[in-house]
């Protein structure tokens, strides 16, 4: 098995390329994340570190370079293959959670299971185990509304660790909590990422959160550094 889940080699990304507005968002990124590693991306605010997490994702293409999620190389790859990859070992977590208003806590991680082809009794035991993990198995059948701020980001986290992934992409998972529900929202989801041992990139302004991660990279001016 390969010891790395995900390795951006050179990733560079240009906006307006060509043009007197173009800019230089990624500038060479080299970064690897050994499995079950927890790494803080610490960015300034417009440093592309959204941009950075969409490439890594496969949600976007960067200009040059090359990504490998869970030993496979995905430079290149047609859209059939990148949106397998990114089905079955990409994980991602906004600032605000985007659950679905209309379905229950535990159906909001149980439709992807479905969409991967798992059956529905070991979706639901799966959605199940993982809201236990964080503490919110007792509201289960609560559609979003009905769940508060760190309630409803604890179950984005399960949704997206409900197909299994190897890597977890989380931008400011936070940064719209309180920060005492912050606390709680961020112990859970380190609970989550070592009960289920896949790696994670955390992009975060909250240097306190960021020191209990494994180890910080800052990226700035397009570059990725040690802070």
């Amino acid at each position: 098995m390969n010891d790395v889940a995900l390795r951006l080699d050179g990733i560079t990304k240009t906006y307006n390329p060509g043009t007197p507005s173009a800019v230089d968002v990624l500038r060479g990124i080299d970064l690897s994340l050994a499995r079950g590693e927890v790494v803080a991306l610490v960015a300034p605010s417009g440093a592309g570190k959204s941009t950075l997490l969409h490439i890594a994702g496969l949600l976007d293409t960067p200009d040059g370079g090359r990504v490998e999620i869970a030993g496979t190389d995905v430079t290149g790859a047609a859209d059939r293959k990148r949106t397998l990859v990114r089905r079955d070992e990409v994980g991602f977590v906004y600032q605000f959670h985007h659950l679905l208003p209309e379905f229950s806590a535990a159906e909001n991680i149980i439709l992807p299971q479905l969409a991967a082809g798992v059956p529905r009794t070991d979706a639901e035991a799966r959605a199940q185990e993982l809201l236990g993990i964080v503490g919110v198995a007792a509201r289960a059948q609560h559609r979003p509304a009905a769940l508060s701020g760190g309630e409803q980001q604890r179950v984005a986290f399960c949704r997206a660790l409900a197909n299994g992934p190897s890597v977890l992409l989380a931008d400011e998972p936070t940064g719209n909590l309180d920060p005492d529900t912050s606390d709680t929202v961020f112990e859970a989801l380190m609970t989550l990422v070592r009960e289920t041992g896949l790696s994670a990139l955390i992009a975060t302004h909250n240097m306190a959160l960021a020191a209990r991660m494994d180890r910080q990279v800052r990226l700035d001016q397009g570059r990725l550094t040690a802070p």
